[in-house]
């Protein structure tokens, strides 16, 4: 026998005794450690973590020939195996990129009396669909409908599970198999795919499509007019912006149009923009009070963007319109649940009791002083400085987001990290156990202030500590 097939042979032999040392699964199972996985995570899951931390082993010892390791280490690795399995998806993170109303990352974290009133109707049983005074069935549309209206003047309104429902129900409730003109300089697609004209394709109205790109005038709306017109739809560019050679009829002039052609005239308002936001230093836009004021029949718009509560789709307007859309069947496929409504009734009260810019997230953000978000990102700076990181506070801007105000920023501060790779340290970030997402640019990881919530400063600056300190050890 030659000496490679010699050594090979004893590499087997030490490889062979090595798995005979593994412990079996039922062996692992029968230990403390693992009835103690069995108690948190039910028995055929632990046995599958096991065998699947044994085939790895296996693997290992196979192929490098390591030593057996301790049952305890296989039990560990059984565990983390089972945790990662089973952490949700949908999970906490810490919003640094001064995206106010970040889409992705959920768009308007709720104010705490939101939150409380969530936890409430979750706990248990509820008024959902029960009218305590007659002591007999009721409607879940009553949770909102009376604050929506003290707050918009509404005569009526509506809440469903998004904006995107909103419309496609107020279109296919009112204008099924009927002519709704728009602006082709409104014919948007919003994220997700969702385009003005496929929404209309699929609520069975017929799209005309007015003016041009860029300038649509009345007399464009006008001449479209004719017995099958059912309404005029005007769309909130959402995303984008036209500038430049433009003009656009108001919804004054749409709406005295309207009446005098018998047709109605609706407004997918999108943002839920209540007030005047020229005072914040933000665009001005049509809010949904103005819009009803000016005439509009019936107004769409957003929960979860400037309004700053849940995910919902609002409607308001006419009531004898809204009863329509209400008595649609579709309205049942696309009606808002139970802790969506009490998220959305008490961010109403906050915005009548014109508190919004304490307790609504989304308000505190915008409204926060510039002396403030540098104070904020100073202190964050003197913090890591002391750890030994090297940072700088630096000028930026932060954006509103969620397709509200497209091109509007606010000034803000930032901290500033700087690293050899800066891609990495993002990346570390974004694996804590509560990620802290930022944005690159320009080579440096960037943290805004201004989007992070106030009892989340501990923990992002320990992840900062950590994962620079770990980017700086790998680089050595």
């Amino acid at each position: 026998m030659s000496d490679n097939n010699a050594g090979a042979e004893r590499t087997n032999v030490m490889v062979q005794d090595e798995l005979r040392k593994l412990p079996s699964v039922d062996e692992l199972l029968r230990s403390d450690d693992g009835q103690a996985l069995v108690l948190s995570y039910g028995r055929s899951l632990t046995v599958g973590a096991i065998r699947e931390s044994l085939a790895a082993v296996r693997d290992t010892i196979m192929k490098r020939g390591n030593q057996a390791p301790a049952a305890a280490t296989i039990i560990v690795s059984a565990a983390g195996r089972l945790e990662t399995a089973l952490r949700p998806p949908l999970r906490e993170v810490i919003n640094a990129t001064g995206v106010i109303v970040h889409t992705n990352l959920g768009r308007a974290p709720l104010s705490q009396r939101a939150i409380d009133a969530v936890a409430s109707v979750a706990a248990g049983y509820s008024t959902l669909e029960y009218d305590l005074a007659a002591g007999s069935r009721g409607s879940r549309s009553v949770h909102a409908e009376g604050l929506l209206g003290r707050l918009t003047g509404a005569e009526s309104a509506l809440v469903v599970n998004n904006n995107a429902a909103a419309v496609l129900l107020m279109l296919t409730a009112l204008c099924r198999g009927r002519k709704v003109l728009i602006s082709r300089g409104q014919l948007v697609e919003i994220g997700g795919g969702f385009r003005v004209p496929d929404v209309m394709a699929q609520s069975g109205a017929q799209l005309v499509e007015v003016g041009t790109t860029n300038r649509t005038h009345l007399r464009d709306y006008e001449r479209a007019i004719d017995a099958d017109t059912a309404a005029i739809l005007v769309a909130h560019h959402s995303n984008f912006k036209i500038i430049g050679f433009t003009t656009e009829p108001g919804l004054s002039e749409l709406a005295q149009l309207a009446q005098e052609r018998g047709i109605m005239l609706l407004f997918d308002q999108g943002s839920g923009a209540l007030e005047d936001l020229s005072a914040y230093g933000l665009d001005p836009e049509a809010t949904v009070l103005e819009a009803l004021e000016a005439g509009v029949d019936v107004v769409a718009f957003s929960g979860d963007k400037l309004l700053g509560g849940p995910q919902a789709g609002i409607l308001c307007g006419r009531q004898a319109l809204i009863d329509q859309i209400k008595r649609h069947p579709l309205a049942r496929a696309v009606r808002a649940d139970k802790m969506a409504l009490a998220a959305l009734a008490a961010t109403l009260v906050e915005h009548l009791t014109e508190r919004r810019e304490l307790q609504i997230p989304v308000w505190r953000m915008i409204a926060i002083s510039g002396a403030k978000l540098n104070e904020r990102a100073e202190t964050w700076a003197a913090e890591l400085r002391e750890s030994g990181i090297a940072c700088s506070v630096v000028d930026g801007e932060s954006t509103v987001g969620g397709g509200s105000l497209p091109g509007t920023t606010l000034a803000t501060r930032l901290l500033a990290l700087e690293h050899g790779s800066v891609t990495a340290l993002a990346a570390a970030l974004r694996r804590r156990r509560v990620p802290v997402i930022g944005r690159v640019a320009e080579g440096r990881l960037l943290l805004d202030p201004r989007t992070v919530l106030p009892d989340q400063d501990h923990e992002l600056l320990e992840a900062v500590r950590v994962c620079m300190g770990e980017a700086i050890s790998s680089d050595e």
